[in-house]
């Protein structure tokens, strides 16, 4: 038991590696059109492959013996007519009467007509026979005219062939002969040609029997085929289109072979026909008869009912096809739609439809989705509370520092100590001292006087920076120029910003963009509007740059702080202050070339004196 249940978990996971091979790397619209193919499509088209060749056969071998049970019947018909012809021949040439009758002298043609009709009335060998069209006795018999049945033979009918041949052969033989009416139309008759033995004598007669072709005709014609008679290697004696009559016979036969037949295709003035072909070595005879029965519309048949068979086995494809594309086309509508709507989920964004088609196990997968995504927004939005919760703690606790650390010191005292050493400086004459207590009294006096401030003019935060940057020029000379470019129409007293957002920027772009600038060194501030009521202040530099990977990064970190880069500190602080003041949609961004510089946007409302107390 145990090894069966074995055999059996050992087949399933062969066919089901089979079928991940098969379908597992293709997508679902491919699986289904190649289970279809390989379920439907190629099992009929087998099927209906198989089906074809096999009807294709089946009719055409069905025509093939209906042509060769017309064939045997036609064969049995001449061999019927030219079997009693020959037996009537017989019973002519074996009668004494008309050796005797053909063989005497006649002193004047009424002798010879008495005797004539006296030989006739005794036996009617040609009126009691449908199948006889005409029998005529030729003799060179110089006493005997023509009568009735008996014909003089002239010089002409003497040196014809089939004459000559009958004066020299004993036995029987079939002769196509022509044949002219009053009005000279030409006819064709198979003829069967023999001596009459005449005794005592030196004259000759020789029996002609000519085979009636519209009797021949009522009888073979009865169906649809096309006959043809040959005899011999000769002429044609039969054909359903008389015009061949007489003419060669134009089918490929091996006359050398007496018991010649032949079952099957052929190509005749580029149409094709199935063909059936015996031999009829004629009775009592050496003379044969090629009899041929040809089917021309048989092949069109086949065809026809091939065409019908295939219009099925497509329709038994393209049917299923087509209600197949339009469930296929409506399943993976619906998988797109679960799977667009995970990815978007997946992202971050959770504003999926509401509603999914159907009712089955993707609906209830879907439903899941909608449910998964409302926990999700559950525990984002308490996330983003705390968030903003820690937030307002960490500014309350440096709003304490930075009061505590007022308190400290008595502005006051610390100004008029600054003054009192700078006018002493600038009385011993010593004023570049003196011009640098003076910006540095300045720069404390801005940071103290902001310090928990909530927010200040945009021109008193230039300013500061523009003391910022002179106090460093006092530091390192012309390496370090400052331009301030403002757009025409913006009044700088009008727009208020976070104190303090500036210098950050500002000493990172003199400490890390110029710091290998031995000359030239170039800090702008360009201060623009930009539609949507938004206030880009960009502060450029010229110095070394950074590359990609070292722009992304720092991007990175303005982010989610890195404290392995230490540039990045007070930049996150910057980003983190502004977002939380002025909302999600604001706050820095970076551009750099290497060899070329960098540039720090910093993005905030245009309507500055308004704050973001909490974000939306």
């Amino acid at each position: 038991m145990k090894k069966q249940k074995k055999d059996k978990s050992t087949k399933n996971t062969i066919s089901t590696v089979i079928i991940q091979k098969l379908f597992g790397s293709r997508s679902i619209k491919s699986q289904l059109y190649g289970t279809y193919f390989a379920a439907l499509v190629v099992p009929i088209a087998i099927l209906g492959i198989f089906l074809l060749t096999n009807t294709y056969n089946l009719l055409k071998n069905y025509h093939m013996d209906l042509v060769a049970s017309d064939n045997l019947r036609v064969k049995a018909i001449f061999f019927e007519i030219t079997t009693q012809i020959f037996n009537i021949s017989e019973n002519i040439s074996g009668d004494d009467r008309a050796s005797e009758l053909l063989g005497a002298n006649y002193l004047n043609e009424d002798v010879f007509h008495k005797k004539a009709d006296e030989f006739m009335s005794s036996g009617s060998y040609i009126y009691n026979y449908a199948e006889i069209e005409e029998l005529t006795i030729y003799t060179d018999n110089p006493s005997i005219r023509d009568y009735r049945i008996f014909q003089y033979a002239d010089e002409e009918i003497r040196q014809s062939s089939w004459y000559t041949q009958a004066v020299n052969q004993a036995s029987v033989f079939w002769v196509p002969l022509e044949r002219h009416d009053i009005y000279d139309n030409s006819y064709w008759n198979l003829c069967l040609v023999r001596r009459v033995p005449l005794i005592n004598t030196d004259y000759h007669a020789v029996l002609v029997i000519r085979v009636s072709d519209n009797y021949l005709r009522t009888r073979v014609e009865s169906s649809d085929y096309e006959t043809v008679v040959g005899i011999d290697d000769d002429l044609i004696v039969y054909s359903s289109d008389r015009v061949r009559y007489g003419t060669p016979m134009y089918l490929n036969i091996d006359n050398t072979d007496p018991h010649y037949s032949y079952k099957g295709d052929m190509e005749i003035e580029g149409k094709k026909y199935i063909t059936n072909i015996v031999t009829l070595n004629m009775y009592q005879s050496e003379s044969r008869l090629y009899i041929c029965t040809l089917n021309p519309d048989a092949y069109k048949d086949i065809r026809n009912i091939t065409a019908i068979c295939c219009l099925i086995i497509i329709a038994a494809l393209v049917l299923p096809g087509g209600i197949f594309y339009i469930y296929i086309q409506y399943f993976v509508g619906r998988i797109d739609t679960l799977r667009n709507e995970m990815h978007k989920a997946s992202q971050g964004e959770y504003n999926i439809i509401p509603d999914f088609r159907g009712s089955d196990e993707l609906s209830e997968a879907f439903a899941d989705l909608q449910l998964m995504v409302e926990k999700i927004q559950e525990k984002d939005a308490l996330t983003y509370q705390s968030q903003i919760t820690e937030k307002e703690l960490k500014n309350k606790q440096q709003e304490m520092e930075f009061k505590m650390l007022a308190s400290q010191i008595n502005p006051h005292f610390l100004y008029n100590t600054l003054e009192t050493i700078r006018m002493n400086a600038f009385t011993a004459g010593n004023r570049e001292v003196a011009t640098s207590i003076k910006l540095l009294g300045k720069s404390l006096r801005y940071v103290l006087e902001n310090t928990g401030t909530a927010s200040t003019t945009l021109q008193r935060e230039l300013d500061y920076i523009e003391n910022y940057i002179k106090i460093q020029k006092l530091r390192f000379g012309e390496r370090i120029n400052y331009r301030l470019d403002i757009e025409d129409g913006i009044e700088l007293r009008n727009y208020r910003i976070l104190p303090l957002l500036l210098q950050p920027i500002v000493e990172n772009a003199i400490v890390h963009g110029l710091e290998q600038k031995e000359e030239g060194g170039m800090v702008i501030v360009h201060v623009y509007l930009r539609p949507g009521d938004e206030l880009h202040i960009d502060i450029s530099d010229n110095g070394c740059g950074m590359d990609a990977e070292q722009v992304q990064q720092l991007r990175n970190s303005i982010i989610v702080r890195n404290p392995n880069i230490k540039a990045s500190i007070g930049l996150y602080n910057i980003n983190q202050r502004i977002k939380l003041c002025y909302g999600s949609r604001y706050g820095l961004k970076i551009s750099s070339v290497l060899g070329e510089g960098t540039t720090i946007s910093l993005v905030i409302p245009g309507n500055g004196d308004s704050f973001m107390e909490d974000e939306d």
